[in-house]
């Protein structure tokens, strides 16, 4: 599949931060970086610039506040061909945080919101416009939002708002490619003058192809992450992403060797990926925090692998979302 329009974003320090409370060491995010300049992708998401009124420092790592500092020790003396991006979400930061491009290493804002943030979402990107950024705007839990809410938020984004993609988010690992078709032609109804980005879980093991059913249907704006990493089940794995793109500027080898270097240590210490915990709440088109929270349980509690008792839980008429 090759489209010169295609653009490759890896998430893998922002969203790999929310299984450590972004508690990764600068010389790792370094080496990730290196590899994803070297690999020919587009941009890299190196973590959140959300408030210190939300998220405490003393709790948090730096890559949840990606303050300056911290961003210019990461890519030092590192030769970018590869454009940097943070992401603030819309209902846990504030423009003030966001200095004028001329003074920042970041390229490109990403601000995620829910549908009913969409407001908060387009002050935030309008603000990083006006001071010289490129911008996205990520619709979160698309799987929950009711349709006309939806239309109405697309129809906002298009017309308020001066931003490069408007992303669709699967981020329960709900979707299937029926359903990616769907939102897809949903988004370019209303999305006309910007690019339409796809970001996908892994709950059901789709979030690979479902990627590619967002190609197929016209998606130029591409999230992965390395070896998968992310929240609960994780992402759509990078390396897989830009094996299937037949653009000759990519090249996959500095990926599967910081993978081996970085993500399979890592995955030691911090768990991702496919399990029965977070296919259920996937089926079920659940928040994966109940899942997070039976993953989180010791190896030897007889609960944490009743799986069976875990979907009734989960697909019990009183269970309040």
């Amino acid at each position: 599949m090759y489209r010169p329009e295609i653009k490759v974003i890896d998430c893998s320090i922002r969203d790999g931060g929310l299984m450590n409370n972004s508690n990764f060491s600068v010389d790792m995010v370094r080496g990730v970086l290196k590899a994803v300049n070297e690999s020919g992708a587009d941009i890299v998401e190196l973590g959140y610039r959300n408030s210190k009124e939300f998220f405490s420092p003393k709790e948090y790592g730096p890559w949840r506040f990606c303050d300056e500092d911290v961003l210019r020790k990461a890519t030092e003396g590192i030769d970018l061909r590869i454009k940097i991006a943070v992401m603030q979400d819309a209902h846990k930061a504030v423009a003030e945080d966001v200095l004028p491009k001329a003074e920042s290493v970041v390229d490109v804002i990403r601000i995620a919101t829910y549908v009913k943030d969409v407001d908060k979402a387009i002050h935030l990107a309008n603000n990083a416009t006006n001071k010289g950024y490129d911008a996205t705007i990520n619709v979160m839990a698309i799987s929950h939002a009711l349709d006309r809410e939806l239309d109405e938020a697309l129809q906002q984004i298009e017309e308020e708002t001066d931003i490069m993609a408007c992303y669709l988010v699967d981020s329960f690992g709900a979707l299937y490619s029926e359903d990616i078709h769907y939102y897809v032609e949903k988004f370019q109804k209303y999305i006309k003058t910007k690019e339409i980005g796809i970001h996908c879980h892994n709950n059901q093991q789709l979030a690979f192809a479902n990627t590619i059913e967002g190609i197929i249907k016209g998606v130029n704006f591409l999230d992965g992450t390395l070896y998968g990493i992310g929240r609960g089940a994780g992402n759509c794995p990078l390396e897989l992403l830009m094996s299937f793109l037949k653009n000759p500027k990519f090249d996959v080898r500095p990926l599967l060797k910081v993978i081996g270097t970085e993500m399979i240590p890592l995955i030691k210490e911090i768990e991702w990926g496919y399990s029965i915990p977070y296919m259920v709440t996937g089926t079920l088109n659940l928040h994966p925090r109940s899942a997070i929270k039976q993953m989180a349980m010791p190896d030897d509690a007889p609960e944490k692998h009743d799986f069976q008792n875990f979907f009734e839980l989960m697909a019990s008429d009183d269970l309040v979302e």
